[in-house]
């Protein structure tokens, strides 16, 4: 081919691939704060992290997200040298081999699967009530369901930038409730003064800190999908890292910050029998109190901005995932297609919504309940394979660090992600021992569920034999990239 025939052809493949420098840090950002949904994590974790951790709950955040920190130490370091829309299936490539990226592949998408699933439940059991409280509407959690993903759908499908502007006004919103609550109990002093025995050790090391530590880590569900737009950011090798830490960060503040101010507002001595006599108003009952029933109505209908912000964070990680993984052949090439006029893994997002579809239809055939059975199986069993790949994105970073980028040091390349890394996989024995509690379920289920993942892995083994699939460290150059810089292989593990 010529050398004019072979610069076309590059115009060609550049051009058909995710939208470069679309998004930036803030973007991103919002992306992954809002996979986080704080309001929503907060009225719902939040009681259960109570019950198992009392007045230490706060501390068990704090512990999350400084083990999350450290990881991002490493994480950030790495995402300078790999960009792809792969996310951990491709890190785990690049750091264990690309037999480890295919067992990742196959968990992250039933691990992201799972925890859209279940959030979408979740938002159409909300609609459904708020629709009958506020309206005396009788709106079918199913038609709710439906309308909701199809919405969601539509909106991945188009440019990122569209959702990044959704995500960015409907995150400020939510926050914004949160930290007028926080300073509002804090500015009046709480049930019994400000304190900080919630940060005691006699409160923080009790014997179900287990328990509440994993429904802590569960909180930040979402943070790792930073690296999953690289390849549409503006500046990648310093804007993913950067969007990392921001974005850990963040999580952590608002998190421990708004815990805080609940043990505060019930008082150290009268909050875990607080959150379990009535954990649904928990959250609500403590908002009342302190800023009035304005705020109680607001935050209602901020939850379910919140549960829209989670689904569309995750549709769009979700659809980069697929997108990816068609381009490399591991699913239908069709799929690792960009919309020609948007840029955006349209293919992709338009059959995970279908499969989406198909998934929640299943269950309304079988008459399961949409919070008891669809919502709680569904985010413990996602929760559980993203707990799965953050500890092995733990590994793969450490592991590539240490071979082809010396220069960044022990503490980023080896003991700050290896901390985290170690903190990670106790999170996952934690949910893999008490998986009952995750799920709130006992009997066959609790084996089942987690099983479904050695048949994930499984099946991204047999996909990426029988395909023959191209390495998943497919490293995808934005055009003003010299490729001189590109990231050198990653020996086979």
């Amino acid at each position: 081919m010529s050398t004019a025939g072979t610069e076309a052809a590059g115009a060609v493949e550049r051009t058909s691939g995710l939208k470069a420098g679309s998004i930036g840090t803030a973007g991103i950002v919002f992306f992954v704060v809002a996979a986080a949904a704080p309001l929503a994590a907060t009225l719902g974790a939040g009681p259960v992290v109570f019950i198992f951790g009392g007045p230490g709950a706060p501390a068990m955040y704090l512990i999350a997200s400084l083990a999350l920190l450290l990881f991002a130490f490493g994480f950030a370091a790495m995402s300078r040298y790999v960009t792809s829309a792969g996310g951990f299936a491709a890190f785990v490539s690049w750091g264990l081999g690309r037999w480890a990226g295919y067992a990742a592949a196959g968990v992250a998408l039933l691990a992201y699967l799972g925890m859209f699933l279940g959030i979408s439940a979740q938002f159409a059991t909300f609609v459904s009530d708020l629709a009958a409280r506020f309206f005396g509407w009788s709106v079918p959690w199913q038609a709710a369901l439906v309308v909701g993903v199809i919405i969601i759908g539509i909106l991945g499908y188009r440019d990122v930038r569209v959702s990044a502007i959704l995500l960015g006004v409907l995150l400020v919103l939510e926050v914004l409730i949160l930290l007028v609550f926080d300073f509002g109990v804090l500015i009046q002093g709480g049930a019994a003064g400000i304190n900080l025995d919630s940060f005691a050790p006699g409160n923080v090391f009790t014997p179900t800190m287990g328990l509440a530590l994993l429904f802590a880590f569960s909180c930040f569900v979402g943070f790792e999908a930073t690296t999953l737009y690289g390849e549409e950011a503006r500046e990648p090798k310093k804007t993913v890292p950067r969007a990392t830490y921001i974005a850990v960060i963040a999580i952590g503040v608002i998190y421990t910050l708004t815990m805080w101010a609940l043990s505060i507002a019930y008082g150290t001595d009268a909050v875990q029998e607080a959150a379990a006599e009535d954990p649904v108003g928990f959250v609500l009952n403590a908002t009342h109190d302190y800023l009035g029933p304005w705020a109680t109505i607001v935050m209602e209908v901020l939850v379910l901005t919140s549960l829209l912000a989670v689904l569309l964070s995750f549709q769009n990680a979700l659809s980069r995932y697929v997108y990816s993984l068609g381009r490399a052949g591991f699913l239908a090439k069709g799929l690792g297609v960009a919309h020609p006029k948007h840029r955006s893994p349209s293919r992709a997002s338009f059959v995970v919504t279908v499969v989406i579809l198909i998934a929640l239809a299943v269950f309304m055939v079988a008459g399961a309940d949409p919070f008891s059975v669809i919502y709680m199986w569904m985010i413990g069993t996602g929760t559980l394979g993203v707990l799965v790949l953050q500890a092995s994105g733990a590994a793969a970073v450490v592991v590539y660090l240490r071979r082809n980028a010396r220069q960044e040091g022990l503490w980023k390349g080896l003991i700050a992600p290896g901390l985290g890394g170690i903190l990670l996989v106790v999170a996952v024995v934690l949910a893999v021992t008490n998986f009952d509690a995750l799920i709130d379920s006992t009997g066959f289920i609790t084996v089942l569920l987690p099983a479904l993942y050695l048949v994930a892995i499984a099946v991204g083994l047999i996909v990426g034999s029988v395909r023959k699939v191209d390495d998943l460290r497919h490293e995808y150059l934005p055009e003003e990239t010299d490729p001189a810089t590109a990231p050198a292989p990653a020996h086979e593990a």
